[in-house]
């Protein structure tokens, strides 16, 4: 008969639900696993997955008391940890969302909005579209992978313990809203440069000419520029995907670093 002490049923508990936070609120604030396309019954299965295969290999966690308040600092420090890690990957989705929304509304096509799925909220046609190719590529990359990886590698660097709330920068995070608007400008100034041009120049042969109505020709032919733009920017795509990922990549790394001194 199994002599189990209730001190070491604790301890087996403490060591399974602390990474558990941690991994599930990653998967809940993560593009992709953490949208209303996958049931939560499937997150939770993932993240209870992924728990029991890292709990053997990660270092042991304190065993604290259920109803202490330490216990309940350490669960919010593991949700806060995992959810800004899974935030600023979502961030760096949302760049080609903002530059999809900037190009369509030079081009003329702001009005043209559907549903998007993911999110839940009404999105340009051209920033859904950049958004979907993102998702491919990330996919295709094994970007999924990798963040995996991240979250395993940050209990080495930022193990559960109870650590101070500046061991994560959190300013960080708020910083990183910045990288997104110029991250979207820097996608879609070319293309919007030169529809500036083409409206530019509308202007002026209405000027010139204001008997001419240049407005019924200027509105379908900045569309159709517009599309061609884009279409002929998008052998730049990747690149631009490779610069924006290695950035946020960068900042993920940087929120879990350990600080020196």
């Amino acid at each position: 008969m199994l002599d189990i002490s209730l001190l070491e049923i604790e301890q087996w508990v403490t060591a399974f639900l602390f990474p558990l936070f941690r991994i599930a609120s990653f998967l809940m604030a993560m593009p992709m696993f953490g949208t209303q396309l996958v049931p939560t019954r499937i997150r939770l299965g993932l993240a209870l997955m992924m728990t029991a295969i890292l709990v053997p290999v990660l270092p042991t966690p304190p065993v604290m008391d259920g109803l202490s308040l330490s216990t309940y600092i350490l669960i919010a420090q593991q949700i806060l940890i995992g959810a800004a890690l899974g935030f600023c990957l979502h961030i760096m989705f949302q760049i080609f969302a903002v530059g999809g929304q900037l190009i369509a509304n030079q081009m003329g096509l702001g009005f043209a909005s559907m549903t998007d799925p993911v999110n839940g909220v009404s999105v340009v046609v051209l920033g859904q579209f950049y958004l979907m190719l993102t998702m491919l590529m990330f996919l295709a990359m094994d970007g999924h992978l990798v963040m995996l990886n991240v979250i395993t590698q940050s209990f080495d660097i930022i193990p559960v313990t109870m650590i101070n709330f500046s061991a994560v920068k959190f300013m960080d995070i708020a910083l990183a809203g910045t990288w997104m608007f110029s991250g979207a400008l820097l996608m879609a100034l070319p293309a919007v440069t030169s529809l500036l041009v083409i409206n530019l120049s509308f202007g002026i042969m209405t000027k010139a000419a204001p008997q001419l109505n240049i407005f019924s020709i200027g509105f379908p032919f900045t569309m159709v520029m517009g599309l061609l733009i884009t279409w002929i920017s998008l052998t730049g795509f990747l690149g631009q995907f490779n610069l924006i990922a290695d950035h946020a990549l960068g900042v993920i790394s940087r929120l879990i670093e350990v600080p020196h001194g």
